[in-house]
C-alpha cells in the first residue's frame, strides 16, 4: 500500500488529503479527544461531485473551508497516480463514519454523536444498529428536515438549536451532494460539535436501508455497480454522465499537469492540512 503522508495533492482541481482511512478516523477521532467544539468539517467528494464541482461556487467555497478532504471514488484515486503523489486509497464516507466509531469503541471513551438527515425513522433505525455494534457510541438524537428547509431560515434556525442543545461529539449529515457540503460550510461555526461529516447515503446504510456491495465486490472498484443494479431507477442517469465526463475530465487533468510542468510546478501541490 502507497504510504500516506500530511499533505494535500490537488485532483480535477480539489485539493485532496493523502490519508488512508485508518489515519483519516484517527485523525477525527484526535479532533474530538480535544472537545474544542469547532466543529471541523469533512468532505468526501466522488467523480459526481467533481462534476458538481466545475458549475458550483457554494460547493467550492464549502471544499475550500473543510479541514478534511477524502477521495470517495476510484476515478479520483486513479487521476492522482498518474502524478508523483498519489493518494493511498479510496476512503468513501460510508466507511468512514463506521471507522471513526470503531476508533472510538477502540480507544475505550464514550462519545455522542447527533443523526441529521435521511427520511423519517431511518436514522432512528441507523441508531439501533450503531448501539448494538459499537457500545461506547451514542447516538444521543436524531433529526429528518422537511423538504426545501434550507430556505426556510425557521427550519435551519429549529436544527442548529437542537444541535447545540444536545452539544453532540460527531454530526453525522446525511442530506446528499451539493446540499449536505453546502450546509455545513454556511453552518458550522454556529454549531457547538467537535466533527461533522457530510456522510451523503451512510446514515441509510447503516439503517440496512441501502445495502453496500459485498467487499470482493468493492476489492475489484465495482462497487459503482452494486448500487446501480440496486438503485437504478436514482442512479442510472447519474453514471452515464460520469462516464460520459471522465474521459473529459482526464484528458484536461493530463493537459493541466502539463501545463504546470512546463511552468516549473507541478498540479499536484503541497499543502498544509489542519492538525
Amino acid at each position: 500500500m502507497i504510504a500516506a503522508s500530511n499533505e494535500r495533492v490537488s485532483v480535477f482541481g480539489i485539493d485532496i488529503d493523502r490519508v488512508t482511512l485508518d489515519t483519516a478516523a484517527s485523525r477525527l477521532t484526535d479532533w474530538v479527544e480535544r472537545g474544542d467544539r469547532t466543529c471541523r468539517y469533512v468532505v468526501t467528494p466522488n467523480l459526481d461531485h467533481v462534476l458538481l464541482y466545475q458549475k458550483n461556487s457554494a460547493l467550492r467555497q464549502a471544499y475550500a473551508k473543510a479541514s478534511l478532504v477524502v477521495a470517495d471514488g476510484w476515478p479520483i484515486v486513479t487521476a492522482s497516480r498518474m502524478s508523483g503523489k498519489p493518494l493511498p486509497e479510496r476512503v468513501a464516507g460510508s466507511d468512514l463514519v463506521p471507522g471513526v466509531f470503531s476508533e472510538i469503541e477502540r480507544r475505550g471513551e464514550t462519545r455522542s454523536v447527533f443523526l441529521l438527515g435521511a427520511a423519517p425513522g431511518v436514522a432512528d433505525a441507523a441508531a439501533a444498529v450503531i448501539h448494538s455494534r459499537w457500545s461506547n457510541v451514542n447516538v444521543i438524537a436524531t433529526y429528518s428536515p422537511p423538504l426545501g428547509f434550507e430556505h426556510d431560515p425557521k427550519e435551519t434556525l429549529k436544527i442548529t438549536n437542537l444541535i447545540n442543545e444536545k452539544s453532540p461529539d460527531v454530526l453525522v449529515v446525511g442530506f446528499g451532494a451539493p446540499k449536505q457540503e453546502v450546509w455545513l460550510q454556511r453552518y458550522h461555526q454556529q454549531l457547538n460539535v467537535s466533527v461533522a461529516l457530510a456522510g451523503g447515503a451512510t446514515i441509510d446504510f447503516l439503517a440496512g436501508r441501502q445495502t453496500r456491495a459485498p467487499k470482493w465486490v468493492r476489492k475489484l472498484r465495482l462497487e459503482w455497480s452494486h448500487r446501480l443494479l440496486t438503485n437504478p431507477r436514482r442512479l442510472a442517469a447519474r453514471y452515464v454522465r460520469n462516464a460520459f465526463s471522465l474521459p473529459r475530465l482526464i484528458i484536461q487533468e493530463h493537459l493541466s499537469q502539463n501545463a504546470s510542468s512546463n511552468a516549473g510546478r507541478g498540479i499536484f501541490r503541497d499543502k498544509k492540512t489542519v492538525s
